[in-house]
């Protein structure tokens, strides 16, 4: 049963693991989100100025604009033509919500590390055996 249990742990931990590395690709994709609950506009640049000026502005990165005379905060999205605009309080949002998120996910590590260690992975004990003793024949 002790055995069984250490193997369910194994898994549930791998199945985290790799549910993570599969979130660390979708980065731009959860700034957007931020961008969002931050209470930045969603806009689809319309005039050939909004279009170009998307096109020159660095992907996945909050950039200030001057457009007319106002600093907005930009977060273009160009392979849906979209831009996440949002003024000098949303930015400032933006913001604070990044450095929760940072510092949830350096959590969300720290406990996966800690329940690494509990798992007594020395010699091998992990998968229910003490090491590997080589081929049976």
């Amino acid at each position: 049963m002790k055995q069984l249990l250490g193997s369910l742990k194994c898994l549930a931990v791998a199945a985290l693991l790799a549910a993570l590395a599969g979130c660390a690709t979708n980065d731009a994709l959860s700034n957007d989100n931020l961008a969002v609950a931050a209470g930045f506009k969603v806009i689809t640049p319309q005039k050939a100025d909004q279009q170009a000026l998307l096109a020159k502005l660095p992907k996945d990165k909050v950039s200030p604009v001057n457009y007319k005379g106002t600093t907005y905060y930009v977060l273009p999205d160009s392979m849906n033509n979209l831009a996440y605009v949002g003024g000098e309080p949303q930015f400032q949002d933006y913001q604070r919500l990044r450095v929760q998120k940072q510092l949830s996910n350096n959590s969300l590590q720290a406990a996966q590390m800690n329940e690494m260690d509990a798992m007594e992975w020395g010699g091998w004990g992990g998968w229910g055996a003490p090491g590997f003793v080589g081929f049976r024949r």
